[in-house]
């Protein structure tokens, strides 16, 4: 059996947290690009987590990967996958203008990219928040 490492589970909600609340500052000053790439950290780190207190040491940036892993654990992830992969689009492209075919990102996301990415987190968060212990 697999010793779950809650202290370490929530030091990462937690930070999935201040990452939530910092993409909503940043949409606030109209930084949607940045915005976006909080959001796919916060889920990243609130499904880190997850793993964490399931006894897992979990590595990697891929949300949908990271949610898969989730629903091997706890089947309840598995409708949460196809919606949570959504926030890896905002990984690269959001940060390096070689990850977009032309322009840059602070020019390529806009405050419905925002408003998406901010719903699609709180989801995660919010979902896994109700899963990890207090």
């Amino acid at each position: 059996m697999r010793r779950p490492y809650i202290e370490e589970a929530k030091r990462w909600l937690a930070q999935a947290r201040r990452d939530l609340d910092d993409a909503e500052f940043n949409t606030s000053g109209e930084r949607f690009n940045v915005a976006c790439f909080l959001c796919q950290q916060s889920a990243e780190k609130a499904l880190k987590a997850f793993l964490y207190s399931c006894g897992e040491d979990p590595w990697g940036h891929s949300v949908a990967e990271l949610a898969a892993r989730a629903a091997a654990e706890d089947p309840a992830f598995t409708d949460l996958v196809p919606e949570a992969a959504l926030l890896d689009k905002y990984y690269i492209p959001t940060r390096y203008p070689n990850g977009l075919p032309g322009g840059i990102p602070s020019a390529a996301f806009g405050a419905r990219d925002a408003a998406a990415a901010l719903e699609l987190a709180r989801k995660v968060l919010e979902f896994v928040a109700a899963k990890v212990p207090a």
